[in-house]
């Protein structure tokens, strides 16, 4: 003979799953750390690899910064352009 539920379970309301939701994932504890560099900010760098695409990509602190026709090795100053939650993008200054 099969189980029966309950009577207040049998009448409960259930709720709908969204499937195919838009929403990202987002971790429990919100990321902490701060972008040490800002937008419109100098700096001189050093380019230490090359990105996959190209760009030349320097670090401060861990934080990386992708200038685009930086060469491997190179010391140059440059500008920021926009800051990301990963990284930032700079343009070279003459």
């Amino acid at each position: 003979m099969p189980r029966r539920l309950p009577e207040k379970t049998r009448t409960a309301k259930r709720k709908l799953r969204k499937r195919g939701s838009k929403r990202r994932y987002r971790p429990s504890k919100p990321f902490l750390r701060k972008a040490p560099i800002w937008k419109n900010l100098e700096l001189e760098v050093v380019i230490d690899d090359i990105g996959s695409r190209g760009d030349g990509i320097a670090r401060i602190y861990g934080f990386m910064i992708f200038v685009p026709g930086g060469r491997a090795g190179e010391r140059i100053k440059v500008k920021i352009v926009s800051v990301g939650g990963k990284f930032a993008v700079a343009e070279r200054i003459a």
